[in-house]
């Protein structure tokens, strides 16, 4: 999927990070807050054209990063989705074979006899031709009609087989594909690769060889409150703070999925949209579905006294 990004008056490719701190602060200029570890990563992938290979806990960030370095630098974002049983025509290209007919089947009526068509250079041999490949996200990244490097966002790669992972390593050592009907087809100019990764499985040593790596860690408190303020300015400090604090106390308990960045903001946004002010029990209960996403998680937390005490704790934190 190919996704453009109005690059209105954003500055030429890299640009804007062309020190560790720029970096950084190109990232907080579209409402990303990183720390120093990855902004750095960023930094050094940007500068030697190296994929970026970034593994965390759902929820933490990562995809956002590259969507962030497309908007940044006024490019195409590049994604593909990663799954189970994900292969050559969804993932690099295919062939037109509809159209490949049909181009056949001219050449037949206007010349009659099918062998002497295929003897003619220029003809039906043509049917391999650029013109008749669809191009899918990896084999769009090279093409060399961007008038920037797009960024390629290869997502939750932990998703997809060894097999997928073996066709990668031509594209992040060389940044190029081999067409069989074509030949190798390489990028002028590297686009930018961002790999991610929930770790449900591990990534073989040889793709993490050709990457540069980050591990995103669940945020600090006061990071996490910078965030949300970030993401959703309109939201009372107080109750910004107590939902950043509960999120914060529910990583600590044993949940089946600990709530993510992206969790805490849409809970906050539910709270906003009930017009809530501060933390309540009630209003908490009403609306956890926004913050877990599993029904045992749920039951975990409510079914006690969980609820009511962590409520209280964040509330009385405040207070103090």
């Amino acid at each position: 999927m190919t996704l453009p990004i109005a690059s209105g008056n954003t500055p030429g490719a890299h640009e804007s990070f062309d020190s560790v701190d720029a970096t950084q602060a190109a990232l907080a200029a579209r409402h990303y807050i990183a720390d120093r570890g990855l902004a750095t990563a960023i930094y050094l992938a940007l500068k030697r054209h190296k994929p970026l290979l970034l593994e965390g806990e759902p929820g933490v960030g990562k995809t956002e990063v590259a969507r962030v370095l497309a908007e940044s630098l006024g490019t195409t974002l590049i994604r593909l989705q990663c799954y189970e049983g994900i292969d050559q025509a969804t993932a690099v290209y295919e062939w037109n074979y509809a159209r490949q007919l049909l181009y056949i089947r001219m050449l037949e009526a206007r010349k009659g006899d099918p062998a002497v068509v295929a003897s003619e250079p220029g003809t039906i041999a043509d049917v391999f031709g650029p013109e008749f490949l669809i191009r899918r996200p990896l084999l769009q990244a090279v093409d060399a009609s961007h008038a920037r490097p797009p960024v390629l966002l290869i997502d939750e790669l932990d998703r997809s087989d060894a097999e997928f992972e073996a066709y990668l390593l031509e594209l992040l050592s060389d940044y190029a594909i081999t067409i069989p009907e074509l030949g190798t087809l390489r990028a002028e100019t590297p686009p930018i690769i961002v790999l991610t990764s929930n770790r449900t499985r591990d990534i073989h040593d040889a793709l993490r060889r050709r990457c540069l790596y980050y591990w995103i860690e669940y945020p600090t408190l006061e990071k996490e409150y910078a965030i949300v303020l970030t993401r959703v300015p309109e939201a009372p400090q107080t109750l910004a703070r107590q939902v950043v604090a509960f999120a914060q106390a529910l990583r600590g308990e044993d949940l089946f999925k600990a709530p993510g960045v992206a969790e805490t903001l849409d809970w906050l946004s539910a709270l906003l949209t009930l017009g809530q002010v501060e933390l309540t029990e009630a209003a908490a209960r009403d609306t956890l579905g926004a913050l877990l996403k599993y029904q045992d998680d749920i039951a975990k937390v409510t079914g006690g006294n969980l609820l009511a005490k962590l409520v209280e704790k964040v509330r009385a934190s405040l207070r103090g």
